[in-house]
Parts: structure tokens; sequence; C-alpha cells
């Protein structure tokens, strides 16, 4: 028998599998093909003050070994998800992140505090990175004073453990993963999307409407892996992986380059079941190599 509990920023997760925010929406559709409370955690659909409704059409299309997207944070807002959502997480027996993004720093304050106070927020996820939005969003991800700015406000409001979520499209993630740290982040989350774009030679148009969109899939692990690794030896707080992780082989190595939980999202899109194959494919690996804990390899990488 294999231990797979991870605590996590003073958070109890029953396994080190947490679906990533943005594929897996509120949980209702995939609550469908299985039972949610076998998975780690679920963090919801990004939320902003008041109702977005994304980006113009096409903003998904498929990549080779991966995909892009530039759906720009559509949802309800955050109270409609208060009101609409939250009831139905929070019966679910599973840690629920929520995940904020807002266009300035009193917007992330302002939701901090609403979700924070909302029963069935577990933990929040501070969206400092998305590349898809004009306003908001990476602007803050990309600069140490950025991330300071926006992680010091919502620590002041937020009762719940914070996850600052970082930007691959950045000089230094190590540098911007201690700016979080340095303003009392409880843990961080990475990686976001690799801002990308694709051309139709035919059209000679970008095939997304947003001309630029978030790379994410397969394609971007080995990327991933490298910026946990490196985050994880510069900062004390826990680390969330996540970025192209498709099996449990993925997950096994994301932990070893110091992830303590493991974010699943575009897997989500190929394959509904994917986050309960994770899951079941990680603890045959550590069945396998006699390891007792999933904690146990945690950062545990033989550099050469």
């Amino acid at each position: 028998m294999v231990d797979m509990r991870i605590n996590f920023a003073g958070v109890e997760f029953k396994n080190p599998i947490v679906t990533a925010s943005g594929t897996f929406g509120f949980g209702r559709e995939y609550g469908e093909y299985y039972d949610l409370t076998k998975l780690g955690g679920i963090c919801v659909k990004g939320l902003t003050v008041t109702e977005r409704l994304g980006n113009m059409p096409p903003r998904i299309a498929e990549t080779p070994a991966g995909m892009l997207n530039s759906v720009g944070l559509q949802n309800p807002g955050v109270d409609a998800f208060i009101r609409d959502e939250l009831p139905f997480l929070k019966s679910l027996d599973t840690v629920i992140i929520a995940n904020i993004s807002g266009n300035t720093v009193d917007e992330y304050a302002e939701m901090a505090e609403k979700l924070s106070n909302a029963d069935g927020v577990d933990m929040l996820e501070v969206n400092v990175s998305c590349p898809n939005v004009k306003a908001g969003g990476m602007q803050f991800g990309t600069t140490t004073d950025g991330v300071s700015a926006v992680t010091a406000a919502v620590k002041k409001y937020s009762k719940v453990p914070v996850m600052v979520k970082l930007s691959p499209n950045v000089t230094d993630i190590a540098e911007i993963a201690r700016a979080a740290e340095g303003e009392g982040a409880d843990a961080v989350s990475l990686i976001n999307t690799l801002l990308a774009m694709r051309i139709d030679t035919q059209t000679r148009r970008p095939v997304l409407h947003n001309n630029m969109g978030g790379l994410s899939g397969a394609a971007v692990f080995p990327v991933a892996v490298r910026m946990v690794w490196q985050v994880a030896s510069a900062v004390k707080i826990p680390v969330l992986g996540m970025g192209g992780v498709m099996d449990g082989d993925n997950a096994a190595e994301m932990m070893l380059a110091g992830a303590s939980l493991i974010g699943v999202g575009t897997a989500n899109i190929v394959d509904p079941y994917a986050p309960l194959t994770v899951i079941d494919a990680l603890g045959e690996y550590l069945a396998h190599n006699g390891i007792h804990s999933a904690k146990e390899i945690v950062g545990e990488v033989i550099l050469n």
C-alpha cells in the first residue's frame, strides 16, 4: 500500500493530482464521467470580479503535441460562482481551489476577500500569468514588483492559503517565485501556458482571432520540468507543478523535480479520465519502486 496523501501549505490532499484551472470548468461535466471525490483537488476555471465573455473565436487550435488557446478567461464572475457553482463543489470530498485574475490589484483583493469568506473554498490560486487578456493577467506576472503587489494585497484579505500561478514568459522564473514568497505566498504553481502563434498558410492569417495564444500540452512538458526544478530549488514554499503532464510517469518526473502536487490540464481535453489514470499510474510507479509515500520522491532528482 502506498500513502498518496500530501500536506500542501497546510491543506491535506488525499493524493497529489489536481485538475488545472481552465481545463475542467467547475467540474460538473466531468462529474458525469466519474466520481470527482477521487481527485486530490479541483482548481476551478479562472474567475474575475464581473462576468467575462472571453475573446472572439476562433480561440482554440490543435498543434503538434499540444494546443493553443486564447479563451480570455470567460467566466460568470465571482458572485455568480459563489451562488451557483460553489454549493455543488463544496459537497465533494476533495480540495477546492479558486483561481482568480484581476485587471487591478484592488480587484484581486476584492475577490480574495469574497472567496475566502465563502464556505467551500480551501485555497486561492492567484493567476498573474494569463497571456490571453489585454489588461491584468500577465502584466503583473512578468515583473517582481507586479507579483509582489498582487501577492501582498491578496494575503492581506485572504483567510485561506494563497498560491501564486507563475508565468513561463519571463527571463528568470526563480526570481519571480522569490518575489511571491517574499510577500507571504503560501505556495506557487507553474507553469502557465507559453505565448505562441500559428499561421494558416492558405489564408496567411493567424489561426487564432487574437493572433497569439497560450501553448499547452505535451510539447511544453520539458520546459515545465526545468522551471519547476529551478523554482523548487529557489524557494522554501511548496510547488504545484503543471504543464504537459499526460501520464503517471510525467507526474513522477515532475515530483522528482520538486513539485508536491501535480496539475493535469490539457490531458483532460484529450481524455476526460486522464486524472484518474495519472493517479493510478503514479501509485503503481511508487509501489513498483518500493516507495511507501508519495511525498518521499518530492525533489529527489539525482543531478549529474
